[in-house]
């Protein structure tokens, strides 16, 4: 390893760069556009559901129940049936996603201790919505229903029952907002994406202008070559990621709760991992729109489906769940979140730092056996 022809193919590839500013500002501007167009059109959160109310008992308890629909955060009334056919037309016509009907008797039943009817229907169509808004109208109707019957049992005089009282705690992200799930997530996809795709068409570029062969002539040994491509685009991903990081924590405000300096050194490890994979497909093909689409492929599609970004990983099948061990962003996610919400440090994430920086040693080593390949 020489350190003075390391430095002139560095050079010559930031002076590269610096001479096509317009692909340096996409390098730079990309990983922000996508983390602001990720960040706000993406969320898991359900609230202010379309609710539809059909009330056959039309009483004081069922016009209660009412208010409390109207006076929760996850639901908003847009319309009040006064017929099954004005119901279904709501659910159908996509104005409502859950409908609530009050059966009759609904009010002396459960004031008399009785068990009191309420249907729930919901648009199936969209299942995660439909599921989740279900499980708030049951929370909302049993609670309801117990603050009802105890208020009837006071002003009977009966003894208080003695009950179970649950008291939930959520730690790491109290107020559950998806945001602050998604944007950690956010920045390794988007970081892998990014340093894939730079590196991914360095090396095709020289041998499309023919300038390989006049490299070929020098001393430059493969992996000095390598390592002089990946200085400068190391650079410019941690550049993108320290831009990624404060946009997270000051605009989405999404809390920063562990070691900055755990935080910037796992991130280049990470960054040198993705940067040696989109080498290692620039080494293997000698055309930068084959080796483009291929990076694209094996960066964005993995690091989206197969880190655990958004699809827990627990739920996939076995086989899906072994091949995303070689998936490195399923690393650096559980990491960004451990620093970001949990405050964690080395002692709990050092298997997925020592992942990271095997990940990134074998595709640098395979890299550089590929391009000795080509050259002899």
């Amino acid at each position: 390893m020489n350190f003075r022809r390391w430095w002139a193919v560095t050079r010559k590839e930031f002076l590269h760069i610096v001479r096509d500013p317009l692909s340096l500002y996409m390098a730079l501007a990309i990983p922000l556009l996508l983390l602001l167009l990720f960040g706000y059109a993406l969320s898991l959160d359900v609230d202010h559901v379309p609710t539809a109310i059909y009330d056959l008992d039309r009483s004081s308890a069922s016009r209660e129940l009412i208010e409390q629909f109207k006076g929760s955060r996850y639901f908003d009334i847009v319309a009040s049936a006064s017929t099954p056919d004005e119901l279904n037309a709501a659910i159908d016509h996509g104005k409502a996603i859950i409908g609530v009907v009050i059966q009759p008797g609904f009010g002396s039943d459960l004031k008399g201790g009785r068990e009191a009817k309420v249907q729930l229907i919901l648009d199936g169509s969209d299942s995660n919505t439909a599921s989740i808004a279900l499980g708030y109208a049951q929370s909302l109707v049993t609670l309801y229903g117990i603050e009802v019957r105890a208020a009837a049992r006071e002003r009977l005089g009966a003894p208080k029952v003695n009950s179970i009282d649950t008291r939930i705690r959520v730690v790491f992200n109290s107020d559950l907002k998806s945001r602050n799930y998604i944007v950690p997530g956010l920045i390794a996809v988007i970081l892998m994406i990014i340093a894939a795709v730079l590196t991914s068409l360095c090396v095709a570029r020289e041998w499309e202008n023919g300038s390989m062969e006049q490299l070929l002539s020098t001393p430059l040994r493969p992996v000095e070559f390598l390592l002089g491509k990946l200085a400068a685009y190391f650079a410019i991903g941690m550049i993108d990621m320290v831009i990624c990081i404060v946009t997270g924590v000051f605009l989405f405000e999404v809390p920063l709760r562990g070691s900055a300096v755990l935080l910037i050194a796992s991130s280049a490890l990470f960054c040198f991992g993705a940067l040696c994979w989109g080498i290692l497909l620039s080494t293997i093909t000698r055309n930068q729109v084959i080796a483009y689409q291929l990076s694209m492929i094996s960066s964005f599609l993995p690091a989206f489906l197969l880190s655990g970004f958004i699809y827990s990983i627990d739920n996939m099948p076995p086989v899906i769940q072994l091949v995303s061990r070689i998936v490195p962003a399923r690393y650096f996610v559980t990491i960004l979140k451990g620093i970001f919400l949990k405050g964690v440090g080395i002692q709990i994430l050092w298997a997925e730092l020592l992942a990271l920086l095997l990940y990134g040693s074998i595709v640098f080593f395979i890299a550089v056996r590929k391009m000795r390949a080509k050259v002899a």
